[in-house]
């Protein structure tokens, strides 16, 4: 009888050191499963039912004139697939199903060319006559929003969003506000290419609308694309503008397998004589507020505003063609705006200030930065991951060669000798840029950490911790001003040709999403 007990004893004791293991794990698994959360509507661009706009900018991240014919410079390519087990005499795709092996589709475009096509001309009928070229396209882009809205926790969201944007500034004409005021024309320099009056044009912008189809390589699937493509020069030929030399191009072009796998988008940018600075970025931008370099109201795909140091971002990128030596090809490119006392933005663009960090992964981009002759290309302070923090004067320990330069806000007042002052006119406000190279220091957060990484031939996975990378960058604020939260309306990648003339880029992007972890 004892030992029967005793076998009961130890049957219950390894029973509860089971169960007791079993609930350890179960636990785990919830606070795991619960510890992350994307941000964007869109994880990893598996939804089959796309969402997609495109936006241009000038210099200035304005309008100033539609390219003629062209309408507003917003567009979108947004649809629902529906698809049933019944065949109708509705236009459809057919397509084989692992389940039902016979199902019917069709795209369902909840924007039709009518709206892509509205300008600043069709105002007046709208009931918006009241608004200029430039808040037009603002109000196009929330229309365009609310026609692709998907309702969503915590809150909705609207599509990915494409952006372009041309360097060219006619200083002459004084469009562009210096630092957030009325601007002084002055005399063209090598800082600013510009052919002459109507440099700052808006690009011709063409459309080819989502389509089903079946798959060249795997007949029994089938095949979603779309795209936009165009020129910023207006006399071009659009059939031989990729291929003919001395012209600008764009195209940014998606596909997909319908049901399995991630939407691929293919960029590809080209520059010419006439228009040598070129940028194109894909963006995930907040659904509400204004979003980095936007002083206007914005929607976009990221439903929730991600915060420092709480989120990653993942993402597959092949990199093509490079774009030339000076094609700054951002990794990860975050955008923010907070005044330099640590208040939020409010659309005063005199006292608001756009804050960028980019990561360049073009190997031709050398660190500006150095202690001898270009400190004031060095930001104040590094952090290290440990938060360690040394002044750029520490030559035994400071990493120069992990920035490509820092330049200050043009309306801070209480800056540390030396500094650089940011561009003053290529925002619609005053700006803070930070640009970091790969190097050692960014290894802990998943960044490259010697060049080459993730260039062209080396395709790759990335997850980056930008949230706490982001947390330990130096951004100035005023003396005794309380540490602005530093929130991320606008992360993108992409790239921006610097003033060269027939340079070629073309990248894919695939599976990105943001995650956000528990604070």
């Amino acid at each position: 009888m004892k030992m029967l007990n005793n076998n009961m004893t130890s049957s219950y004791l390894r029973f509860r050191v089971f169960f007791q293991i079993i609930l350890v794990i179960y636990l785990g698994s919830l606070l795991s499963c619960n510890s992350e959360k994307s941000a964007i509507g869109d994880p990893g661009m598996k939804r089959d039912n796309l969402r997609v706009a495109i936006e241009a900018w000038n210099q200035c991240n304005e309008v100033y004139e539609e390219a003629p014919n062209m309408g507003s410079p917003r567009h979108a390519d947004c649809f629902d697939l529906q698809k049933s087990n019944h065949r109708s005499n509705v236009l459809c795709f057919w397509f084989s199903d692992s389940k039902t092996n016979v199902v019917a589709a069709k795209l369902v475009h909840l924007v039709n060319e009518l709206d892509n096509k509205l300008s600043i001309n069709d105002a007046k009928s709208l009931g918006q006559e009241n608004l200029n070229v430039d808040t037009y396209a603002a109000w196009k882009e929330l229309f365009l929003g609310y026609k692709c809205q998907v309702q969503d926790e915590p809150n909705p969201w609207n599509f990915w969003m494409i952006m372009l944007k041309s360097g060219n500034m006619d200083s002459t004409a004084a469009i562009c506000p210096k630092n957030g005021k009325p601007s002084q024309p002055f005399p063209q320099d090598s800082r600013f290419p510009c052919f002459g009056k109507g440099c700052m044009n808006m690009p011709r912008i063409y459309h080819d609308y989502s389509t089903l189809h079946s798959h060249k390589e795997h007949p029994k699937m089938s095949k979603l694309k779309g795209g936009f493509h165009g020129t910023w020069d207006l006399d071009a030929d659009m059939s031989k503008a990729k291929t003919q030399n001395d012209t600008s191009f764009f195209s940014v072009t998606w596909h997909k397998t319908l049901g399995k796998g991630s939407w691929k988008f293919h960029h590809v940018l080209k520059t010419s004589t006439k228009y040598p600075w070129l940028m194109l970025y894909l963006r995930s931008d907040a659904t509400t507020g204004v979003s980095g370099g936007y002083h206007y109201e914005t929607r976009g795909m990221s439903k929730m505003v991600p915060k420092s140091p709480n989120f990653k971002v993942r993402f597959t990128l092949d990199v093509r063609k490079g774009g030339g030596p000076n094609s700054q090809f951002y990794l990860m490119d975050i955008g923010s705006c907070w005044k330099n006392n640590g208040q939020p933005c409010d659309g005063d663009v005199t006292t608001d200030v756009t804050r960028y960090s980019e990561m360049i992964i073009n190997p031709d981009t050398e660190s500006w930065c150095n202690p001898k002759g270009n400190l004031k290309l060095c930001p104040p302070y590094h952090t290290f991951a440990n938060g360690t923090r040394v002044h750029r004067t520490d030559e035994a320990r400071f990493p120069y060669d992990a920035y490509h330069l820092h330049c200050a806000p043009g309306n801070a007042k209480y800056l540390e000798e030396p500094f650089t002052i940011c561009d003053e006119y290529s925002n619609p406000q005053a700006q803070e840029i930070l640009q970091i190279l790969p190097h050692p220091v960014w290894g802990e957060y998943g960044y490259p950490t010697k060049k080459g990484e993730g260039w062209i031939s080396d395709p790759r996975t990335w997850e980056l911790d930008v949230g706490r990378l982001s947390e330990s960058l130096y951004f100035y604020q005023d003396p005794g001003s309380k540490p602005v939260e530093r929130h991320w309306p606008s992360i993108d990648l992409g790239t921006e040709i610097y003033v060269s003339s027939n340079q070629l880029a073309e990248w894919v992007v695939s599976d990105f999403d943001i995650i956000v972890t528990d604070e």
